[in-house]
């Protein structure tokens, strides 16, 4: 196939050997299968952020640290040198995440390096040598999906002990190979510690990957492994080996968020039609 342009430089310094075809191309990056030293393997392409279709990216970048002082000054000042900053700082958050992951023992794609934009990484197959299906992609048995479902609960609450929250988390960012669930797509992982969005991204993860398995498996819609997690997270009970169960017993004193958010929206229409009124 035509090379790509943002893969031309990484042919040009013989990082990888061919491009071999377009895998997938997301909200955030395409990714292609390449040959690296004769190896196959994955380069994902991140997509500009003025082309990046990634909704409320503000709300990931929250608590993340920029350790150059005159880097931080240029991303809080919006200059080229600034933009150029946060793209690089949004990418190799991913890089970082991977290592982070899979030394935690989360299943993740191995990366090889970010180069200019350009994600090298494992490409997850079965034995077989096919590329892994998405979880979409996927059906099982009852059995299969409660196996499978709590290993993901497993994954999650490492990748908590470990500090980070997908934030993403869905059957469309997990590939399924002969071994089970392998967790991808990480670049608007968050700080669990320093993302005031932390738990309520935590929730709809779990809630995500359960919602698909709960297809196969309807007993583990009724499970709150989100709550759970989190309550032993902010007491500091929660280790690597912690057994959950998915239950927690809700406090029926905290907030009703969303009937909150509800007399919000009335009291502004309320306000606006006074408003309208007295224009009349």
């Amino acid at each position: 196939m035509k090379t790509p342009k943002q893969l031309q430089p990484l042919l040009d310094d013989g990082l990888i050997d061919e491009v071999l075809y377009q895998l997938m191309s997301g909200k955030e990056a395409t990714v292609y299968v390449v040959t690296s030293q004769g190896k196959v393997c994955c380069a994902k392409v991140y997509k500009d952020a003025m082309k990046r279709s990634f909704k409320k990216a503000a709300q990931y970048q929250e608590g993340r640290k920029v350790k150059n002082s005159r880097r931080a000054r240029a991303i809080e000042k919006g200059s080229s040198f600034g933009r150029k900053q946060q793209e690089d700082a949004w990418q190799n958050t991913e890089v970082d995440a991977l290592f982070t992951l899979a030394a935690a023992g989360v299943r993740v794609p191995q990366p090889y390096g970010c180069y200019d934009g350009v994600l090298l990484m494992e490409l997850i197959t079965d034995d077989e040598g096919n590329v892994a299906p998405r979880l979409n992609d996927v059906s099982m048995s009852q059995e299969q999906a409660l196996e499978d479902h709590a290993q993901m609960m497993h994954y999650v609450k490492l990748m908590l002990c470990a500090g980070l929250v997908h934030g993403d988390l869905s059957e469309f960012n997990v590939l399924v190979d002969d071994y089970g669930p392998v967790v991808i797509d990480l670049p608007q992982v968050v700080n669990a510690a320093a993302n005031n969005n932390a738990f309520s991204m935590l929730q709809r993860d779990v809630r995500n990957i359960t919602d698909y398995y709960g297809e196969f498996a309807p007993e583990l819609l009724q499970t709150l492994y989100a709550e759970e997690m989190w309550a032993l997270y902010e007491e500091g009970k929660l280790k690597p080996d912690t057994e959950l169960s998915g239950y927690y017993e809700l406090d029926d004193s905290e907030a009703d968020v969303d009937t909150v958010l509800e007399e919000i929206k009335a009291a502004f229409a309320e306000e606006q039609e006074r408003l309208e009124r007295i224009r009349e």
